[in-house]
């Protein structure tokens, strides 16, 4: 694996962490299509602690279909989501796959909210696939 580096489109946020993801996935949720403007997002999940973030973040909560608030930070600047700490998964930070400086490393193990999934959306490889969140 890569070191895990990225940052915002405009640059003014950046973050690191040395940590192994906990998971690498894809979300379907309708959150995710509305927050990314795409069919879905390709996410990992890091340890809070582990992650170091330069710059400025704004956040936006929600509500997730367990009743759970979720945290979407973003840069102010260009808009760019950079990660969410959703209560559902305390300690851990979902970071967007897109922002990272290297995507080389990455092969999303499942995907979720796949009921979701929008109808022309079919991803190969042997991902475990779940209608909603596992648990």
């Amino acid at each position: 694996m890569a070191a895990i580096k990225g940052h915002c489109a405009c640059g003014k946020v950046s973050y690191e962490s040395s940590a192994e993801p906990a998971f690498t996935g894809v979300c379907h949720c309708k959150d995710c299509q509305r927050h990314s403007g795409s069919a879905f997002n390709v996410v990992i999940g890091v340890p809070t602690a582990t992650l170091t973030v330069s710059g400025e973040l704004k956040s936006y909560v929600s509500t997730a279909d367990s009743g759970k608030q979720s945290v979407r930070k973003f840069c102010p600047n260009c808009g760019s989501t950079i990660l969410s700490e959703p209560e559902a998964f305390a300690g851990v930070s979902i970071v967007r796959v897109g922002t990272l400086d290297d995507t080389s490393w990455i092969k999303p193990g499942m995907q979720i909210y796949c009921e979701a999934a929008q109808p022309w959306v079919s991803l190969g490889g042997d991902m475990q696939s779940f209608p909603k969140m596992p648990g």
